[in-house]
């Protein structure tokens, strides 16, 4: 009965804690278009209608935002046996001008990412909703790999594009 009461306590506050973000308390503050350059990690996430989930135990994502509008987002994973994997979501561009943000291309939009200040930002994606927190002391070499493995995971050349056509689907 304790943890139902804890569960539902929960779900009550972040609406609420939501509400709160969407007042002036945590309103998109002045920060500059550089304060989003750097690596950013996921500290929760929730789908409407669905529990909040923390990252950090054995799931994270991380994205990272180059100055020279490079972008890399993936997901980091504990497997039961104690290794770490990346396994790359997207690589390719991303623009952060003035609150408007767009990355891969997509529509820009000023709610898909909102500085709440020069550490925090918080996300929508469709009925995703995500904090993220800046990385301090990420390493260089951690960074460029996760870059690479996301610059790695392009889409196929043409020849292998109609193999898989051909071999895979009707």
């Amino acid at each position: 009965m304790k943890t139902n009461l804890i569960k539902t306590l929960g779900r009550l506050a972040l609406p609420a804690l939501l509400a709160l973000w969407s007042g002036g308390a945590a309103a998109q503050q002045k920060v500059t278009d550089k304060d989003l350059q750097g690596v950013w990690l996921m500290e929760w996430f929730y789908y409407e209608g669905e529990d909040t989930v923390i990252c950090g135990g054995n799931y994270a994502q991380v994205k990272v935002y180059r100055p020279n509008g490079e972008y890399a987002c993936a997901e980091a994973v504990k497997l039961k046996d104690g290794t770490f994997h990346i396994l790359p979501h997207e690589y390719g561009t991303y623009s952060y001008k003035n609150g408007v943000y767009s990355e891969m291309g997509r529509p820009a939009t000023t709610d898909g990412l909102i500085m709440t200040g020069r550490n925090t930002f918080k996300g929508r994606w469709m009925n995703r909703h995500d904090l993220w927190k800046k990385a301090v002391g990420m390493p260089e070499k951690l960074t460029d790999y996760i870059v690479n493995v996301c610059k790695a995971n392009q889409t196929p050349a043409n020849d292998i594009q109609q193999l898989m056509k051909k071999h895979m689907f009707k």
